[in-house]
Order: C-alpha cells, then structure tokens, then sequence
C-alpha cells in the first residue's frame, strides 16, 4: 500500500510547495535552460513517474498536463495495484499512444527489509522470492498491455539487492531505472536510465532552499547531457502542479533539448 495516501494533507507535500512560488520562475527555468542550445549535441530529457495503477484526480490531471503540452511520460506501473477495469480507464486517458513509455515498478510495493532503508527487492528476499515476483509481474503487465509495455523495471524507493539485478536480465529486460550514483552498480549490458532530478520527494525543512537546491540538480544534470526528473503524482499539489506546467512550457520553447521516453533514449544512444 501506497502509505503517502493515509499522510495528512500538509506532510504529503514538500516544503517546496507549501509556499508560493516566486513570481519570477518561468524566467529562472527559461535561463537555467538556456545553455542547453550551446551544448552541441542536444540535451536529452525525460520524466518519470512512479507508483502507478490507482486512479485519482491527481493521477488524471498529471495525465492531461502530459497529453496537453505533448511531453513524453514513462509511467512506473505497480503490477499488484493495476487491475483490467483501471488499465481501461488509464487507456482512455491517453490521446497519443507514442507520449507513453509503460513500464513495471516492482511487484506490489511492499516494504519486506524488518529495519533500515524501505526495500521491496532487498538482501533479506531469497532470490526465489524475487524472481517470482518480478516475473508474476512482467507476465501480468505484458497480459494487460500487450506491445504497449516496454520492459525496463523500476525497483520502489530506487533500491533493490545485487540477486536483483542479477536477474533482470534473465527475465528479459531491456533496462532498470534508479536514481543516479546508487549502489550496487548494475551489470554490464543493463543500462540504468537513472534520474536525477527529484520533483516531489524532497527532504528539506526550508522553501527556498529547496527551489535552490532542485534548480542546482537541474543546472548539474543538464551539464551531463541528460535530464531524468521523478515525479509522484500523490505528493503533488496545485503548486507543485504549477511548477510542472512552468517547466513544460520552457522545455516546449527550449532548443537544444529533446524530449525522450526510454524507447528514445535507445534509439538516441
């Protein structure tokens, strides 16, 4: 269970959204942006959203945002939370299939490590566990979906143990997505499409160091030539909402930046 839905309303959110945001944002997206179209080689970027298969009017109003200003999502789809009647209403929510890079988020998103860090693929699962889970998974998805799923998986909390990636590959995927620099690193011939900008699940107590802190993580992500940002639709709020909106018109209007999927990003590579 997705424990954010039972969090009261203020602590679903980050402090960042708990304020206004200045009135000035657009400019300082648009100038962060900038040296994008110096860069020689366009900067690829890419949005993911985690912990999806519930419907809610969050879910729906991210959805429409991504359908109405043509920015491609890849969408970590929790297998245990998708049933067919949610899938069905999710397809009628999409207006141009290719915008959409389906993909699987674990198996139920069940915490299962007694202490530390939330896993759900962690060192305490025996390797049988894990393969089974993340193979019920797949099959279910590719079930659901047909060629609509595209097999890269996303571990929740962006952590899971070595037995895990180990087998990914057996059980035919194309790629995971974590966060960027986490450990353990992942095999050869497994690209991690990791992200590395964090839209919602930020930590800290002040506002404006947390737009300070997100527009660094921007300005640095941007230097490597790729922009992953990780989105959970839960946490956000009409700020939060406002702030997408911002970044997707500058990002419309931006050269040098090409928005990708994971498909894209192999074509690309």
């Amino acid at each position: 269970m997705d424990m954010s839905l039972n969090m009261s309303p203020n602590a679903r959110f980050a402090s960042l959204y708990q304020q206004p945001l200045p009135q000035d944002i657009g400019i300082r997206l648009k100038e962060l942006f900038t040296p994008a179209a110096g860069q020689g080689r366009a900067v690829q970027v890419f949005f993911r959203a985690d912990d999806i298969g519930r419907i809610d009017d969050n879910f729906i109003r991210m959805m429409e945002l991504f359908n109405d200003y043509g920015v491609p999502l890849c969408p970590a789809l929790v297998p245990q939370w998708l049933s067919r009647e949610n899938w069905l209403r999710i397809k009628d929510l999409v207006i141009d299939d290719t915008l959409f890079c389906w993909h699987q988020h674990g198996y139920s998103h069940a915490n299962h490590e007694p202490k530390g860090k939330k896993n759900e693929f962690g060192e305490s699962r025996s390797v049988a566990d894990i393969r089974g889970e993340i193979q019920s998974g797949k099959t279910a998805l590719e079930e659901l979906l047909g060629n609509t799923f595209y097999p890269v998986f996303t571990p929740p909390w962006n952590r899971c143990s070595q037995a895990t990636l180990d087998n990914l590959q057996d059980l035919q995927f194309t790629a995971l997505s974590r966060s960027i620099n986490v450990q353990p690193s992942a095999p050869a011939g497994l690209p991690d499409l990791a992200i590395n900008i964090d839209l919602h699940t930020r930590r800290e107590s002040d506002p404006a160091q947390a737009l300070e802190n997100l527009l660094t993580e921007c300005a640095a992500a941007l230097k490597t030539g790729r922009m992953g940002f990780m989105l959970h639709h839960q946490r956000m709020n009409d700020k939060a909402f406002f702030l997408l909106e911002e970044l997707f018109r500058v990002l419309r209007e931006q050269p040098g930046v090409e928005l990708c999927t994971f498909r894209d990003l192999f074509s690309i590579s």
